[in-house]
């Protein structure tokens, strides 16, 4: 265990070792992003390009400080997707995405917010894409 600003962070080893088992987490916090956002990032960036629409594919995904934000694409078409700071709305990452359309990979303004949950993000975003593909089955978290 480390001492964080905030509280007592397990090492590595304790990090949970799948997407469903940050559902209830308390995420590190600090000056710098912690490695247990890290490794959650890398799984949810996994389960989210998992379950995409057919043709679609996941476009300049990017990590900020406990949030993360990216785009997905098929044609020229283009989904824009955002959750919170997973420390201050803990749940909201799995109940709370923000979706809505763009009109490229820089448009982070875009059409009106939608939200959708991760479980029915694939929906969500093909029917911000056209909805004409059949959709690929969802993934288990």
């Amino acid at each position: 265990m480390k001492i964080t600003r905030y509280r007592v962070v397990a090492e590595e080893a304790d990090i949970p070792q799948t997407l469903n088992g940050f559902k209830d987490w308390e995420f590190s916090s600090g000056p710098t992003t912690g490695e247990d956002f890290k490794v959650f990032s890398g799984m949810f960036k996994a389960c989210i390009k998992k379950s995409l629409p057919e043709r679609a594919r996941l476009v300049k995904v990017s990590d900020g400080h406990y949030y993360l934000s990216g785009f997905v694409q098929r044609g020229k078409k283009f989904v824009y997707f955002s959750i919170s700071d997973v420390r201050h709305f803990p749940g909201d990452w799995h109940e709370h995405i923000l979706v809505r359309t763009a009109q490229s990979d820089t448009d982070y303004t875009g059409g009106p917010n939608g939200y959708t949950t991760l479980a029915e993000f694939s929906d969500a975003a093909d029917r911000l894409l056209g909805g004409t593909e059949r959709l690929k089955p969802r993934l288990p978290l």
